[in-house]
Parts: structure tokens; sequence; C-alpha cells
């Protein structure tokens, strides 16, 4: 018996296939999360990407009117897609400083469910961004994104952007009911 134990012992086959079994789930793990991962980055470069696009075409305009809003919207789910644009909401809010300073809604538009329209007073503005009198447009996006995958991430992540910009043409981008 001590002689086919001492064989056994020496008897490498299938020690591969037995550390194939340990590494295996750690390495398909490994290759799920870094996935999912970089799906979820690529998705918020492009959240990140609709909202500078939106608001600065808007920025570039004089005058927007509903069906120039309604185009611009569409581009910003173009630029999102191949994902899917059933969670994509975006908001475009016209702010201008009072003779005080403070910032005030001019007019604001809504495409998607996360946003409501804004109006009065707007926080969060970057100190120094507006003098009385001075006018900017923001733009704001979120976007819940749902793996597909869902291994690593199996619940969904919303990314949010916001973009504040000077109007180019003008002093202020008007809405027109027109």
């Amino acid at each position: 018996m001590s002689r086919l134990f001492r064989r056994g012992l020496k008897d490498d086959r299938g020690s591969a296939a037995v550390e194939f079994a340990f590494v295996a789930p750690m390495m398909i793990l490994l290759y799920y999360g870094l996935s999912e991962t970089t799906i979820g980055m690529i998705c918020d470069r492009r959240a990140s990407h609709v909202a500078s696009t939106v608001g600065d075409l808007i920025a570039q305009d004089t005058q927007v009117t509903s069906s120039e809003m309604t185009d611009v919207f569409n581009v910003g789910k173009a630029i999102i897609a191949p994902f899917p644009t059933t969670t994509l909401s975006m908001r475009i809010t016209s702010i201008k400083a009072d003779s005080s300073g403070n910032p005030q809604v001019v007019w604001s538009k809504v495409s998607g469910t996360g946003y409501s329209v804004r109006s009065g007073a707007v926080s969060g503005v970057p100190t120094g961004l507006l003098a009385a009198g001075e006018t900017a447009i923001l733009s704001e996006v979120s976007y819940s994104y749902t793996s597909p995958l869902a291994k690593t991430l199996p619940t969904p992540i919303t990314f949010t952007q916001k973009y504040y910009l000077k109007p180019r043409k003008v002093t202020e981008v008007t809405w027109s009911t027109a």
C-alpha cells in the first residue's frame, strides 16, 4: 500500500484541471466585471456628450422654437444610441441674473420623465458665472444605465451631467412660441 501511495503523490496528471477549477470562476467574474464597467463608462461619457452638445446647440442659437427644441432633443437621443433612450432625460434652461446678481429662470424645456420644467430662482450656479443682467444656458442630462449582463452591476446606475454655457451670438437666447 505504501508503494501505491508514493506513486500517487508523484503523479501530477490532472493537476492543471484542478487549478483551472479554482481559477476559472474568479477569471470569469473579473471578465464580466471589466466588461460591465467599460460599458458603463462609455454610457457615462455619452451622457456627458449629450449634455454638452444639446446645451451648445442652444447656446449657438439666437431664438429657439418648439420644433428646434424637439430637433435638439432628438440629437441627444441619437448621441446616446445604441443605448436605450427610454431612461434619458434632458432639460435646457435659460437663466438670467437679476439686478442683484441672483440667477432666475427665463424659460425651461424638458424631454423625458426625469426632470420637470424649472421656474423661479436657480441654485447651484457657480460663483462668478453671471454678473447682473447676464444670461447662460443650463443643460442637464440624467440617464439611468442598466447593464445588459447584470452580473457584477445588477442594479441600474444613474449618470447626471450639468453644463453651463454662455450664448454665443446674442446676449440672451430667447424662446419663441412661433
